[in-house]
């Protein structure tokens, strides 16, 4: 079980396959699970490398509040430690704000996507965020509460895959104190200067999403040199609804971008 450290902090992480490393940021909360079908639709020439935040699934749960600045240096940790000199960085909510700050801070960076994020905490909804939340031991709870993570009908519309998330839920979410501690790093974190970030930045976001509004995520793009913007009919979790469609999105980037020859 490959695993870094940042201080006495483990951090686990996977990876697979061969090629440009794609690495991947969850959103507060959430274990890796939510990239499972996007990594699926990435197979190919890269080499994909999602890991736990801390608090989340088989990563350290240190006390909190944490805050994105610090959740950055653990992903600088696990490029560090797998020997990764040059990654691109996929990330979703809080994810995203942590790829920004990596981004800005460390030298790695070839690409961003940022995901139903924001620069700008306040412009979280902060209820709609923790009613993301769910016991990992009530399969009925964990399945309600996806209904504010996808756009209306996905829930009621596809069972067995929501019967596959609540099974990876139960086991990979962070605990309560994980999940408050990386809710509070989300609604805290503001980055001003985004001039500074001026690596190519595609920035994905689901229209119906209720966490993050779509707003933000046009107004992210605009604020960046040289950032994109792709609305996409979902709701927060954009990867998880509609995986091909942001793999499909996300290759365009790497097309131009990684060298996915060799």
């Amino acid at each position: 079980m490959p695993t870094a450290t940042n201080g006495d902090v483990e951090l686990y992480y996977e990876t697979a396959g061969s090629g440009p490393t794609v690495a991947f940021v969850e959103p507060a909360g959430y274990g890796a699970w939510c990239w499972s079908w996007l990594v699926d639709a990435l197979a190919g020439p890269v080499e994909t490398l999602v890991w736990d935040l801390r608090g989340t699934g088989r990563s350290d749960v240190p006390s909190g509040p944490y805050d994105v600045a610090t959740l950055a240096a653990d992903l600088e940790a696990v490029l560090a430690e797998h020997g990764t000199r040059t990654v691109h960085l996929v990330g979703a909510g809080l994810g995203g704000m942590v790829a920004l700050q990596h981004a800005r801070e460390y030298g790695r960076a070839a690409t961003l996507a940022l995901l139903g994020t924001t620069a700008d905490g306040s412009r979280v909804d902060a209820d709609a965020l923790r009613g993301l939340q769910a016991p990992r031991d009530d399969p009925d709870r964990l399945r309600d509460s996806l209904r504010g993570a996808f756009s209306p009908g996905v829930v009621e519309g596809h069972p067995d895959a929501v019967d596959r998330i609540v099974d990876w839920r139960a086991k990979d979410d962070a605990d309560p104190d994980g999940w408050a501690a990386q809710i509070a790093a989300t609604t805290d974190f503001a980055m001003a200067d985004l001039y500074e970030v001026t690596t190519p930045a595609l920035v994905i976001h689901g229209r119906a999403d209720a966490v993050v509004p779509v707003e933000a995520g046009r107004d992210l793009a605009a604020d960046l040199p040289r950032g994109t913007f792709e609305g996409i009919d979902a709701g927060h979790l954009v990867a998880t609804e509609e995986p091909t469609v942001v793999a499909d999105t996300l290759s365009g980037q790497l097309d131009e971008h990684a060298d996915l020859d060799g």
